[in-house]
């Protein structure tokens, strides 16, 4: 019998922090470019009638909810501090987790940039720079930005997870 040790599964977190910073980088240069190339309430159209590229400020939430708040300020400080609850609880699973790759990991990476990203704009700015315009057929989904889609994805992934996880566990023969 061989006493070799066992080799060591690389340590994900790092990688996965990284994917996230990613995510913020990203988000911070494209909002940039928007805040500087894009007239507000303007845009550039790249696919007409599909998509293009606008420049909307959104005090509220995802999807403008809340925007018409009677209390902006409470609003503002409400969304600021349930998404910096919720960076912290997310990075706390992520570096629990986060040793080895899974679709999790990915996922919650994916969501804490995107929560960074967004709640820079609250704290700095107020409000989020939100810059793209989808039109589909007749219905025009509210503009959203690079940390909302990162946001998304990573819910897609967590959702797809739970799905195939449970699927493949129950595919497994039992011992």
């Amino acid at each position: 019998m061989s006493d070799a040790p066992k080799p060591r599964q690389p340590d994900w977190r790092i990688p996965f922090l990284g994917i996230s910073f990613l995510v913020i980088a990203l988000d911070r240069l494209s909002k940039m470019w928007v805040q500087q190339n894009v007239p507000e309430e303007g845009g550039i159209t790249v696919i007409p009638h599909v998509f293009r590229i606008s420049h909307v400020l959104n005090p509220g939430a995802a999807f403008s909810l809340f925007t018409n708040s009677a209390d902006p300020k409470r609003t503002h400080l409400l969304l600021t501090g349930f998404s910096l609850f919720a960076i912290i609880i997310v990075l706390g699973v992520l570096l629990k987790i986060g040793r080895r790759f899974t679709m999790t990991g990915l996922a919650l990476a994916l969501i804490l940039g995107g929560a960074i990203g967004n709640v820079w704009d609250r704290i700095v700015y107020k409000e989020v720079t939100d810059f793209l315009a989808v039109t589909i057929i007749h219905y025009h989904w509210p503009d959203f930005n690079l940390a909302d889609s990162a946001i998304v994805i990573g819910g897609c992934l967590l959702l797809l997870d739970a799905l195939l996880g449970k699927k493949h566990q129950e595919s497994e023969p039992a011992p």
